[in-house]
């Protein structure tokens, strides 16, 4: 039973939207982890193989150049010719050019532009200087200035050496990809494994909070969690073995002092029939305030064992269909003589068809209460108003009177046994209505809100079920 004064209270978190939870968050957290490791060793690999590849080629286009520079230059022109003619792969290009750029010899017709004639290589990624039926897309050059001042350029297709590391780019991005794949829906798995047994946790934990004491978290994961449970299920025994034991003595003490206490309401019954009989006005006066007393006492022992006797039900064993407008038409006809004596505004309203499942006794024991209350402290001439409604989410109780209404700083401390605030200590009573209200929405699952109502006090009793699980 859970109550509200009138404000809006946190509520715990929905684990059910499984995106909001610390296991999705840190599947995902590794997703994009993994995913940035990927980036950067894609980027690694690529850089790694282009800067190999340069240097390889690099290597091979220096040694071409060794090879001519030991070429007379009369001779040079017809070597690159012969070494075009015995280039079976064609995998290498020559290009000879007078000192102001005009072709000599060579399948390079055009002297690249910007390039240094010192030897170092450059890598050109269109055919711009090549003869168009080569068709080289990419391809590694370097040039240099000879002697008599001719340039000579050679070059390198690199096609068959990109497509390589282009395919192991690829391998490695098809690769990663399959991987980041393949973990995310294991951790998917994994995750919804432990979402399912964290959802099993919380709903026995949400039995445990109704005040089933008998549940037990289940087991069986043999990881962090099942250590804890296990912790929390030898809590929870040594909490429902002292729980027991108190109860146990606290049952004991009304129930042995009942019979006691009935003696002595008997006896004080004999002696008013004594002092009545010898015309005692003093001792019979006495002797009634004395059973008033123990009236008293009574019956705060019996509200103690009422409340025991509801706390010890079986959730839900002997719950029926209710049907809640001809329940509150009963509680109407039930207290209108009352409220008549006191000259009270009586009104009950209410919805047909409003059926909810609960014990029809026991909320009719609840009710009873709070109607009572509401009569008991409403002014003489006042109005006390019982409504049942629909909402969206079922059928809402609201008992409204114009008495001096509850403080706000008490309406959690009304709900405990034996409280009586400032207003209430002049009525007489025992402190414990409120308390089996408490008892019976509990094993309901109901919910009572306390508000004003400006003047007197407001309680409206939700009766459907508010379990966190």
């Amino acid at each position: 039973m859970v109550v509200d004064n009138a404000q809006s209270s946190s509520q715990p978190p929905n684990l059910g939207t499984r995106w909001h939870t610390t296991t999705f968050r840190w599947l995902f957290a590794y997703a994009g982890m993994f995913a940035i490791s990927l980036v950067i060793l894609i980027g690694f690999v690529d850089t790694a193989a282009s800067n190999t590849t340069n240097r390889d080629a690099d290597v091979v286009i220096h040694w071409q150049l060794i090879y001519f520079d030991s070429i007379p230059d009369g001779q040079l022109e017809e070597a690159i010719h012969r070494r075009l003619e015995n280039d079976r792969i064609h995998t290498n290009f020559y290009g000879l050019f007078t000192s102001d750029g005009r072709h000599i010899a060579g399948d390079i017709l055009t002297l690249p532009r910007d390039l240094s004639p010192d030897g170092t290589g450059r890598t050109w990624k269109h055919p711009l200087g090549i003869v168009e039926n080569q068709g080289v897309p990419v391809f590694r050059v370097m040039g240099e200035r000879r002697k008599d001042g001719t340039q000579l350029v050679v070059a390198r297709d690199l096609t068959h050496v990109l497509k390589i590391r282009e395919a192991v780019v690829s391998t490695v991005i098809g690769g990663g990809l399959l991987t980041l794949a393949i973990g995310i829906v294991g951790g998917l798995m994994l995750s919804m494994r432990q979402m399912r047994r964290v959802r099993a946790i919380r709903q026995v934990i949400g039995r445990i909070a109704q005040g089933d004491l008998h549940q037990r978290l289940p087991v069986g994961g043999r990881d962090e969690i099942d250590l804890l449970v296990h912790l929390v299920n030898h809590m929870l025994d040594e909490v429902e073995r002292l729980m027991g034991e108190v109860k146990c003595a606290c049952d004991g003490i009304a129930h042995d002092l009942r019979t006691p206490l009935a003696h002595v309401r008997s006896l004080l019954g004999r002696i008013a029939a004594y002092s009545i009989a010898t015309n005692n006005d003093v001792a019979t006066r006495m002797v009634a305030e004395a059973r008033v007393e123990t009236d008293t006492l009574l019956e705060r022992f019996g509200a103690m064992l009422r409340i025991s006797q509801i706390e010890a039900l079986q959730r839900r064993g002997g719950f029926a269909t209710v049907d809640l407008d001809v329940l509150v038409q009963e509680l109407g006809g039930l207290f209108e003589p009352l409220s008549e004596t006191k000259r009270i505004e009586w009104v009950v309203r209410s919805v047909p068809a409003m059926t909810i499942h609960g014990d029809r006794a026991l909320l009719f024991e609840a009710f009873v209460n709070l109607i009572d209350n509401a009569i008991k402290f409403a002014p003489e001439g006042g109005k006390v108003r019982v409504e049942l409604s629909r909402t969206g989410r079922g059928p809402r109780l609201d008992i409204v009177d114009n008495g001096p209404g509850i403080p706000i700083d008490e309406r959690d401390a009304v709900l405990k046994r034996f409280y009586r605030g400032d207003q209430a200590r002049q009525v007489r009573g025992s402190g414990l209505g409120l308390s089996i209200v408490s008892a019976v929405l509990r094993v309901h699952d109901f919910t009572l809100h306390i508000d004003d109502a400006r003047p007197g006090a407001r309680l409206t009793v939700e009766c459907w079920p508010h379990s966190l699980a």
